[in-house]
């Protein structure tokens, strides 16, 4: 409840707008109270950072789970990543800029390596590409998302057109790699 009351505040007047005396005001409890809960104000904000990430990774594991292809795969991860991006990105933008908040700074850096091994082994599987070139290939790509996501919030742009581009860079890297990898950098016999 803390939490969902800093996110509201934070959202409408930024992070210079939420102090714990106020967030107390706002939760109906003391301030003394929040600060049993989280020592600082920075505290609190990280905290809440943290949940933003963990909810959207946890969001984004689910919609991986339910495909059964790799664009499915591909499409509803990103749009998973680009519906949250909507929802809460202002907020997630206020509390990555916000310099006393401990952070990966773009939700993408939140949980990234056991999202990239998961990720690269499924793609080695159905790719047959080597994990050792999968994993960079998919690591490097996660910030395809997190650009799309910026270009989202930031221009007037429609969500669909930004998720097919972003779906279709993804998934032209990947079945590069996979295709050419090998035979563009195989060493000449001379």
């Amino acid at each position: 409840m803390i939490l969902d009351h800093a996110a509201e505040v934070i959202s409408a007047d930024g992070v210079s707008g939420i102090n714990m005396e106020r967030l107390g005001r706002a939760v109906g409890v003391s301030k003394s109270l929040i600060y049993s809960y989280f020592p600082s104000l920075n505290d609190l904000l990280w905290a809440l950072l943290k949940r933003e990430y963990t909810d959207l990774r946890q969001r984004q594991f689910e919609a991986a789970e339910s495909a059964n292809t790799l664009e499915q795969l591909v499409r509803r991860v990103t749009n998973t990543y680009l519906l949250y991006i909507e929802e809460r990105g202002m907020l997630l933008e206020r509390l990555a800029a916000e310099p006393s908040v401990k952070r990966p700074s773009d939700p993408t850096m939140y949980g990234r390596q056991p999202a990239v091994g998961y990720f690269t082994e499924i793609i080695a599987k159905t790719l047959d590409i080597d994990p050792e070139i999968a994993a960079p290939a998919i690591d490097i790509s996660f910030g395809l998302p997190a650009a799309a996501g910026h270009y989202l919030t930031n221009h007037n742009a429609d969500r669909q057109t930004v998720e097919d581009i972003t779906v279709t860079m993804i998934l032209g890297a990947i079945e590069a790699v996979g295709k050419n990898y090998t035979l563009s950098f195989k060493p000449l016999k001379k």
